[in-house]
C-alpha cells in the first residue's frame, strides 16, 4: 500500500512540475521581438546570413536549412526545433552543441528566452513574413 501511494505521489509530482515550469516561462512575443533585434546581426527571418534564416524554424530538424553551410556539429545535433529544444540551445549554444558556428554566449535569462521563443514562434508562422 505504501509503495502504491508513493508511486502515485511521485507520478503526480512529475506531471505537475512541467506544467508549473511552462506557466513560469510563458513568453511575450512583443518583448521577444525587441530581444530578437540582438539576433539581427547574424540572423534574419527570411534570408540566410551569417546564421540560417528562421522562417520554418519550428518543426524543422537542426542543421537542415537548404543553402546554409552548417558546422558538422550542428548537422549531427539532430533535434527538431520546438520550444523545449530552442530553450536549451539558446541558453548556451556552445555548451548545447560543442563545435557550433554560433559563437554567442546565449540568452541566460529564462524569461527573455521564453519571450524570444514566443516571438519566433509567432513570426516564423506568419504567412506575410515567411512565404
Amino acid at each position: 500500500m505504501k509503495t502504491v501511494l508513493a508511486s502515485c505521489l511521485l507520478a503526480f509530482l512529475m506531471v505537475g512540475l512541467p506544467a508549473q515550469h511552462a506557466q513560469s516561462a510563458t513568453g511575450d512575443p512583443k518583448r521577444g521581438e525587441a530581444i530578437y533585434h540582438r539576433c539581427l546581426a547574424c540572423h534574419s527571418l527570411e534570408h540566410n546570413r551569417v546564421g540560417p534564416r528562421h522562417c520554418g524554424l519550428f518543426g524543422r530538424k537542426a542543421g537542415t536549412v537548404e543553402g546554409y553551410a552548417y558546422s558538422t556539429a550542428m548537422k549531427k545535433y539532430g533535434v527538431i526545433w520546438n520550444e523545449k529544444t530552442l530553450d536549451h540551445f539558446l541558453e548556451n549554444p556552445l555548451k548545447a552543441v560543442p563545435g557550433t558556428k554560433m559563437g554567442y554566449a546565449g540568452v541566460k535569462d529564462p524569461q527573455e528566452r521564453a519571450d524570444l521563443i514566443a516571438y519566433l514562434e509567432q513570426a516564423t508562422r506568419d504567412p506575410k513574413i515567411c512565404k
